[in-house]
């Protein structure tokens, strides 16, 4: 296609990806991202092989390589510290070709926005309407955008704008939206390097919650703690009772607490949306991440996914003849695989984190104990193999 425009709301890490990926197409780009400061809010993120794919697809791979700590080592372990599966991240790599990386993100956000020329980015805006393209029609106009005192026509509106997506409901006003899976989160990046935090990635299952962590570079990590609680629970003080319910807990647990000042700490409930769109596309309007298939974070594949939408989004645009044609393929391509780890995840939760039974969890870890290591590896790679396309515009 030819050169055109696209708006992009959303300053996340789907909306950056898919600008970034658009403008390789050849596209001008704008973003519009409400929040006016970027802290970049939500502590860590493991990147699987097919997030990195997409990172180099879209340039930026070296860099996250290079703010990141590959994950080699660790595994999955009991609140006593019996081991139920070793993690062997080498295999992985060796098999898929790209690593499984731990990143702060806050680095993967700067990286991505670094990417972008700083004209491109609008911090601080709020969208207030996006003037939506009737499907019916067979020559749509151009979508036209309002933040502010500003309207921008554009080719291409990209919906990133998260969970509770404004652009999802006004598209389908009849979809219940996100809803609230069962578990609420605690999670910080440590203050300083935590002495003797050997394993890249950890996860411990107990009954009905689970306490992870994500090495840093820098020898500091990030924890987070899943429990089994109902929506909207809040504590007075976090960090204390984060340690009263894993106090018993194997190291480094312990450990990884006692290096974390309480106001790090961030809390928020495990929201995804259950029940699917029809659709990632209308008009003129795509949606990306989790405004298109927020999922449980119980596979680690969410931004995974994202980055996957912003890659095939773009290359999509780039080879097709007309907006309809490529956002068709894009829809095509995503909503069906997106939709899949979105299920996987939820199952993955409900057998993993979220099982409380004592003899339903006895079973589980005897299971997971005597699958073999071949096995455990396929799983492994069930959704992380994943090619991404090239992004090669068109010749006008």
């Amino acid at each position: 296609m030819s050169s055109n425009s696209a708006v992009v709301v959303g300053g996340g890490i789907s909306g950056l990806a898919s600008a970034i990926g658009l403008r390789l197409a050849g596209w001008h780009v704008t973003v519009v991202e409400r929040a006016a400061v970027l802290d970049d809010a939500g502590a860590g993120i493991s990147l699987a092989a097919n997030g990195m794919r997409a990172l180099a697809t879209l340039g930026v791979g070296e860099a996250v390589e290079a703010a990141a700590r590959r994950q080699y080592t660790g595994g999955t372990r009991t609140p006593d510290g019996r081991r139920l599966a070793l993690m062997d991240g080498a295999a992985l790599e060796r098999e898929l070709g790209a690593p499984i990386v731990g990143i702060p993100r806050a680095a993967l956000h700067r990286i991505l926005r670094e990417a972008l020329p700083a004209e491109s980015l609008v911090i601080g805006a709020e969208v207030t309407d996006v003037e939506v393209t009737d499907v019916d029609t067979a020559q749509p106009s151009r979508v036209r955008v309002t933040y502010g005192d500003t309207t921008l026509d554009a080719d291409l509106v990209v919906a990133a704008d998260g969970i509770h997506s404004r652009i999802r409901r006004r598209l389908f006003p009849t979809h219940p939206g996100p809803a609230y899976n069962g578990s609420t989160v605690l999670r910080a990046i440590t203050e300083r390097p935590v002495d003797g935090l050997t394993a890249d990635f950890e996860l411990t299952w107990g009954h009905g919650a689970e306490f992870g962590h994500i090495a840093f570079p820098d020898g500091r990590a990030e924890w987070h703690a899943v429990l089994n609680a109902p929506a909207g629970v809040r504590y007075q003080d976090p960090l204390t009772e984060v340690r009263r319910r894993f106090a018993h807990w194997h190291e480094p647990i312990p450990a990884l607490l006692a290096a974390t000042r309480p106001e790090a700490v961030l809390h928020h409930d495990v929201n995804e949306l259950a029940t699917p769109l029809p659709s990632y596309v209308a008009g003129r309007i795509a949606l990306l991440g989790d405004a298109a298939h927020a999922m449980a974070p119980h596979l680690g594949q969410g931004a995974c996914q994202a980055l996957e939408d912003a890659v095939t989004l773009a290359a999509a645009v780039a080879e097709a003849r007309s907006v309809e044609a490529a956002l068709a393929r894009y829809d095509a391509q995503r909503r069906p695989r997106s939709q899949t780890v979105a299920r996987d995840a939820r199952r993955a939760g409900r057998m993993g984190q979220q099982l409380a039974n004592p003899l339903a969890v006895g079973l589980r870890n005897a299971a997971i104990r005597l699958t073999p290591p071949g096995a455990m590896v396929r799983t492994a790679l069930k959704h992380a193999d994943w090619t991404p396309p090239r992004i090669t515009p068109r010749a006008a």
